[in-house]
């Protein structure tokens, strides 16, 4: 049986101060496993494991939406959160 597998996209939804990597709330990437340029790789390595999941149909029980997960930045100070919502390719 074949994976089905999706795209994934990452959104930064909102944060508690402004980002040192100078992120903006609603900057959006779409996950391509090698880290966007412009992306902190901090943000990225805690995004990771979860794209990854998303990318080949896993999903998480503690989310009502299994097609949506959110990421918070290791940052304590800026608290970036990410969205990370999937679709299938067509």
């Amino acid at each position: 049986m074949a994976l089905k597998e999706y795209v994934v996209t990452i959104k930064l939804i909102s944060n508690k101060s402004p980002c040192h990597s100078g992120l903006k709330i609603g900057d959006t990437w779409t996950f391509d496993y090698a880290p966007p340029q412009d992306l902190c790789g901090f943000a990225y390595n805690s995004l990771f494991p979860f794209a990854i999941a998303l990318k080949t149909g896993g999903t998480f029980p503690w989310q009502s939406d299994p097609d949506v997960v959110t990421v918070a930045c290791p940052d304590g100070d800026v608290a970036n959160l990410f969205e990370l919502r999937r679709r299938p390719v067509k």
